[in-house]
């Protein structure tokens, strides 16, 4: 994967999340509002662990750490 669709997926959730939960709190639904947002939160962390984890796996491949 490329690191540029990367960085346009993340913006794009986040744009996405923000206005769903403008939508919300604008008809007053606070509380699902904070919901999706922790959900947006937790999608975007599931990307960036799976990013890191392969990051470790490219170290200890030129290290030849195992």
């Amino acid at each position: 994967m490329s690191e540029l669709s990367i960085i346009f997926k993340l913006a794009a959730i986040g744009i996405i999340i923000t206005v769903v939960c403008q939508v919300l709190k604008k008809s007053d639904r606070d509380d699902i509002a904070t919901v999706v947002s922790i959900v947006g939160l937790v999608i975007v962390l599931t990307i960036a662990v799976t990013m890191i984890g392969d990051l470790f796996k490219v170290v200890q491949e030129i290290f030849g750490v195992y």
